[in-house]
């Protein structure tokens, strides 16, 4: 029970990565709120982590409006009374190559992915600082360190934003014993892979030196490290979790 009596707030957590790090911190002891569209989604998460014997609330709502993150937060304030936890994973993707790439296009992946975690951010800190305590983290891509012509720029853009507001918020937020990491996932077994072609899961097989796509488990473990106490003193790192598609 890594986490116990902690409180975590997670953003995207109807499915995928985001449920796997809800099902997982509840696992290790902590208490969520978590977000998403879909309200009939969460509630099965809910019941999932119920089924820890954790508690588990509800702020449904879009992340790339502000006021949902400030709803988020002031919700679990009044529910649970602290935050220690922000995992920022709310985030969408196009495949638009750059010439088809409209304006409105690239406005809703910056205004989701970069701006909801700003948004996130700048909402839970102000309570961590409070309590001279947290650990914020930013669900990231590899894509933000190398391009991918399988994603449209504003994507990749967008999590480099995301691995430079790390940083700076790691720097900025020190002093007040608050750990900002991200983490960049590569090929996961999700939803959106599911809908590959036969070659083309061969393709990013391929190219995968452990020789498999990821599971969001293996997301979810790694950020259940860097939000315990073992991971007290690494703040300000973006980690890979691709299966050594790309190391740095």
């Amino acid at each position: 029970m890594l986490l116990q009596g902690k409180v975590a707030i997670i953003t995207g957590a109807s499915r995928g990565i985001g449920r796997a790090i809800a099902l997982t911190l509840a696992q290790n002891g902590a208490s969520l709120m978590i977000n998403a569209n879909r309200e009939d989604l969460l509630k099965r998460v809910v019941q999932e982590v119920e089924g820890f014997g954790q508690k588990c609330l509800i702020t449904k709502g879009d992340i790339s409006n502000i006021n949902t993150s400030k709803k988020i937060v002031s919700n679990t304030i009044d529910k649970f009374g602290k935050i220690d936890i922000l995992v920022n994973n709310a985030g969408i993707n196009m495949r638009i190559p750059t010439l088809e790439l409209k304006s409105e296009d690239w406005q809703s992946v910056i205004n989701t992915n970069l701006n909801g975690t700003f948004y996130s951010c700048s909402s839970v800190l102000p309570y961590m600082i409070q309590q001279k305590y947290g650990k914020i983290i930013n669900i990231s891509s590899t894509t933000a360190k190398t391009p991918h012509r399988n994603a449209s720029p504003s994507y990749g853009a967008s999590k480099a934003g995301i691995n430079y507001l790390t940083q700076h918020l790691a720097l900025e937020m020190a002093k007040y014993n608050i750990c900002v990491n991200a983490v960049c996932p590569g090929p996961i077994e999700t939803d959106m892979s599911d809908q590959w072609s036969p070659k083309y899961r061969e393709q990013v097989l391929s190219r995968i030196p452990l020789g498999r796509l990821g599971k969001p488990y293996d997301v979810a473990n790694t950020v259940l490290f860097l939000v315990s106490s073992m991971a007290d003193f690494i703040t300000g790192e973006s980690i890979n979790i691709n299966g050594g598609t790309y190391m740095n």
